[in-house]
This record gives C-alpha cells, structure tokens and sequence, in this order.
C-alpha cells in the first residue's frame, strides 16, 4: 500500500515562495500518476496540480498556472511542488495525491498560510 507523507508547509508573506514534498513509500511509485489538491476552511478541496508516471506530462488549475511548478523523483519516490507568487488566497492544507489501480490515496496535508 502507497503511504504519503507532506512537508515543507508554513507562514510565508504575499510574494513569497515555498517548495512543498512528498514523501512516498511502496511499490511501484513509478507507476502511478501523483497530485496536489488545497483545502481551505470552509471550502470544499480543489485540484491544485498533477504530474503523470513519467513527467512527461502536467497539468495545472488555472488559478496556479505559471506560479506553481509540480516534479517528480522516481528513483527518490518524491514528488515537489514549487510555489512561487504566493497570494493570501494560495492559504490552505496542501495534500498530495496518489492515482493508480486503486482507489485515490491521500497524505495528511500541509498547512501553508500566507500573510500580506
């Protein structure tokens, strides 16, 4: 079973960057497309970004589009999001995501919040 593990959360100022981790334990990460989704208080959790097996291929809300850059390690079985241009709106528990045969895996999320 896929474990997911975040990191790399906290207080930044409106401008400001963060670079998000995660950590992923299991087999055949490799295989598995992976995602950042963002739930802020009193919202429902959105799409944020996602990266296919290979990283051949990204995709990005619209909202983030050109501010956020996701990767992946296969060999290191990482996946990061860099944020960049942080806005107060940005403000939300980042989770990352795993997509494979079974049904979406879900780490415990990173409080990132962001002051302006």
């Amino acid at each position: 079973q896929v474990q997911l593990v975040e990191s790399g959360g906290g207080l930044v100022q409106a401008g400001g960057s963060l670079r998000l981790s995660c950590a992923a334990s299991g087999r055949s990460f490799s295989s598995y497309a992976m995602g950042w989704f963002r739930q802020a208080p009193g919202k429902e959790r959105e799409f944020v970004t996602s990266i296919s097996w290979s990283g051949g291929a990204t995709y990005y809300a619209d909202s983030v589009k050109g501010r956020y850059t996701i990767s992946r390690d296969n060999a290191k079985t990482t996946v990061s999001l860099k944020m960049n241009s942080l806005r107060p709106e940005d403000s939300a528990v980042y989770y990352c995501s795993a997509d494979g045969p079974f049904p979406r895996i879900w780490g415990r999320g990173t409080q990132v919040t962001v002051s302006s």
